[in-house]
């Protein structure tokens, strides 16, 4: 198949690009910058010049390929909600120019947290949370359904990590390194589900492949990883003690280390026979990259 991938130079897309190229299939990737198509020809894929704001390179990319998966979305925490209204106006363009089609969208949101259990792909956010916008679209997106898509949304954990991941757990490192200390919120015993990289890249690929209509699929290998667990291995390889710090000392991140949000993929892995075989999150802090 042709797919059309949004994000295609980002964390998450840099490992989707090569993983659907490796398995036959040809990508158009979305390039906002220079560097970033620079980075999408490298990876194989053919680039389309625009960013989320651009329905008409939006709606060209879709009706020219067989199938969409959409990953980007604008990281700017400071302006959430308007991240999320780009977020809502980029799948509606997508879906309509998919419609009556029967081609696959796969698009991109979080897992929840569900107080007092594991989160399952049934699900959702609690509303005025920060997920509920991203979870809001997503089911926009599943709706697309009966307008004859194939739609499927993939749920990522707090933390896709993996070699060059300037995620939360890159951010946490950084202030470890500017504090002098290596945090957690709390006691710490709150849980953060995780995936891999390259775990994530296949389960898009399933999804844009095999997945049912409507499906919500967990890209989520470590069910939850307590997060002074994740301090104290960071604290070990920087030569710094751990301790619990207040929330604020963390920004916005301070949100999300308080909150015990596990979440397990099991539906997933039955529906479409996906097994992370990667490293989970203190392996690969182990390996020593996040801290080079």
């Amino acid at each position: 198949m042709r797919i059309f991938v949004t994000g295609a130079s980002g964390w998450v897309g840099s490992a989707v690009v090569p993983e659907l190229i490796g398995a036959g299939h040809q990508v158009l990737g979305l390039a906002r910058s220079d560097s970033s198509a620079t980075a999408v020809a490298a990876a194989g894929a053919e680039v389309l010049r625009g960013d989320l704001d651009d329905l008409d390179a939006l709606r060209a990319g879709a009706a020219d390929c067989d199938g969409v998966v959409h990953l980007a979305f604008i990281h700017d925490f400071t302006r959430f909600e308007a991240s999320v209204q780009a977020d809502a106006r980029a799948i509606e363009t997508l879906a309509a120019a998919l419609e009556d089609t029967g081609k696959p969208l796969v698009v991109t949101a979080g897992t929840a947290a569900v107080p007092g259990r594991v989160a399952t792909e049934h699900d959702t956010s609690a509303p005025g949370s920060p997920a509920a916008g991203r979870d809001a679209n997503a089911e926009a997106a599943l709706d697309s359904a009966a307008r004859g898509v194939r739609p499927s949304v993939v749920r990522l954990p707090r933390t896709v990590h993996g070699d060059g991941d300037h995620g939360f757990i890159a951010q946490l490192v950084t202030a470890a390194r500017d504090k002098g200390i290596s945090g957690y919120v709390g006691d710490g015993t709150g849980r953060w589900p995780a995936v891999h990289v390259r775990d994530a890249a296949r389960l898009y690929r399933l999804a844009l492949e095999q997945a049912p209509a409507a499906s919500v699929l967990h890209a989520v290998a470590d069910e939850g990883v307590p997060v002074r667990e994740i301090a104290e291995v960071i604290g070990r390889h920087l030569g710094l003690p751990t301790a619990s710090v207040p929330a604020e000392d963390f920004g916005f991140l301070g949100r999300i280390l308080a909150v015990d949000q596990p979440a397990s993929s099991a539906l997933t892995r039955e529906l479409l026979g996906w097994r992370p075989s990667e490293p989970g999150l203190i392996e690969d802090l182990d390996k020593g990259h996040y801290f080079a």
